[in-house]
């Protein structure tokens, strides 16, 4: 258990941070040891070389003015002083003869460099060489040099000093390298456990939700910016997510009502003509009563799936240019009888036409619902006004009415389904026609806003996009 558990920790996101963080730090630590080593190598044998070459005036002087066996006693002791096995001193003719040599029994059947030689002879200076010596475990530095008439002094110069201790360098370097990974995966898994910790309570919200702890949400408090971000949206989606289910579980609530009461009613009329019935005029009128009763759960149901297509944006929508300013105007007329027999007068403000781009029978629909709802709502001797102009690419129609009003506790709610004011439960409706238009509106790229003051009236404003001229 506790094996697989390490084996699934490869899988996550911290693991795979402390990995790419381990990694980019070794991979900087080694280029920066590269650079540093290959500077200190640089500098040790800079430094050697410059040492070497500066015996080379010192022994040209030695020669032109105390003559050869001067330099060679000079030389045999100077490579006794520094080890025969570290140092050896060779004088050469500019053809290669050798002329003197130190011990040079530690150094087995090391040549004369004849290209060195040659170039020497071509002008240089001097010429550095280095060269693997079989016997030998280091390699070795060699400066030919010219130090009078004829005469090429060879020195040869074991590398070994700088060998070690570049090797104690790369050693150093080999442990810092195993503690600076140690410390580097400590220090990677730490942070990312620690920049994933708000990733984690996401995590054991979203579990906790699922099990049924809705309520639940994340703490943005002492978050770095992207975590707060996230626990922000989150949250801000458990709260969507909230009203959805709390508005299905009232919208279920309100359709078992609203359909239990139609189909109580057929239920009741069936059985009691059943029992009761003796003529034909009862059947038909039983038969009547559960047709209109069909009729009215038939468009409920045939509005809630207008307002879902149309809110799901899948309603199939025939595009064109409409002249609002005609369509209230229409509206207006056809809801004229019925004002009138109410005794509600209706009035259209309209001067000129104002064109959306729109599906003109949902459009019709949307403003028909607007007047029917104000009509409804509106006692004998009020009057409903109906308006359009444009304002800044945008279409407003206003729908006012001296009705009833609704509280302004109750005027957010009003375009949700099935939502029924207090004072509107004794009128004969679904509660469906203000969240259809509603959702009309918003399919079309546009809006609709109440106001309302109790007993004084309410205001309806469609806002649509203005559309160009008429195609």
């Amino acid at each position: 258990m506790f094996l697989r558990k390490v084996l699934s920790l490869r899988h996550t996101l911290a693991f795979r941070l402390t990995f790419w963080y381990a990694g980019v730090s070794a991979i900087s630590s080694f280029a920066a040891f590269l650079v540093c080593y290959f500077l200190t190598a640089s500098v040790i044998h800079g430094s050697m070389d410059q040492q070497i070459l500066n015996e080379i005036p010192e022994y040209s002087s030695l020669l032109s003015l105390k003559g050869m066996e001067t330099l060679k006693t000079s030389l045999m002791l100077e490579a006794a002083s520094e080890g025969v096995e570290n140092t050896f001193f060779r004088v050469l003719t500019q053809n290669g003869e050798e002329l003197f040599s130190s011990n040079m029994s530690s150094w087995g059947n090391l040549g004369i460099g004849r290209s060195a030689l040659e170039r020497l002879r071509n002008g240089a200076n001097h010429v550095f060489e280095t060269l693997t010596v079989p016997e030998k475990r280091y390699k070795v530095r060699i400066l030919y040099g010219i130090i009078g008439p004829d005469k090429i002094l060879q020195i040869g110069e074991s590398l070994e000093d700088n060998e070690r201790l570049l090797g104690v360098f790369r050693r150093i370097f080999g442990a810092t390298m195993v503690v600076l990974m140690a410390l580097g995966g400590f220090i990677g898994w730490f942070m990312a456990r620690r920049a994933l910790v708000g990733v984690e309570e996401v995590t054991e919200t979203a579990i906790d939700i699922s099990k049924g702890a809705f309520k639940r949400r994340v703490s943005v408090k002492d978050r770095s910016a992207e975590i707060k971000k996230l626990a922000t949206t989150f949250n801000v989606m458990l709260d969507q997510i909230d009203i959805l289910v709390t508005g299905m579980r009232e919208m279920t609530d309100n359709i078992a009502h609203d359909l239990r009461s139609p189909i109580t009613r057929i239920r009741g009329i069936t059985e009691m003509t059943l029992t009761t019935g003796k003529s034909m005029d009862e059947y038909k009128t039983m038969g009547t009563s559960t047709i209109e009763e069909c009729d009215r759960l038939l468009k409920m149901v045939n509005t809630m799936l207008e307002i879902s297509g149309a809110e799901a944006g899948v309603s199939q929508l025939t595009m064109e240019n409409t002249d609002m300013a005609r369509v209230v105007r229409e509206a207006c007329e056809l809801f004229q009888p019925s004002a009138e027999e109410k005794g509600v007068a209706i009035i259209s403000e309209i001067s000129e036409s104002s064109f959306v781009y729109g599906d003109i029978q949902k459009i019709q629909r949307m403003v028909a619902n607007l007047l029917d709802n104000a009509l409804k709502y509106t006692p004998s001797g009020g009057t409903i006004t109906a308006s359009v102009n444009t304002n800044k690419g945008q279409v407003v129609v206003f729908v006012n009415d001296t009705g009833i009003g609704i509280s302004q506790d109750e005027v957010p709610n009003i375009f949700r389904r099935f939502y029924r004011c207090d004072q509107s439960r004794s009128q004969a409706g679904i509660g469906l026609g203000l969240s259809l238009a509603l959702a009309i509106a918003r399919a079309h790229g546009g809006d609709i806003t109440a106001t309302s003051h109790p007993g004084k009236g309410s205001q309806f404003v469609v806002t649509l996009p203005q559309s160009s001229l008429p195609r």
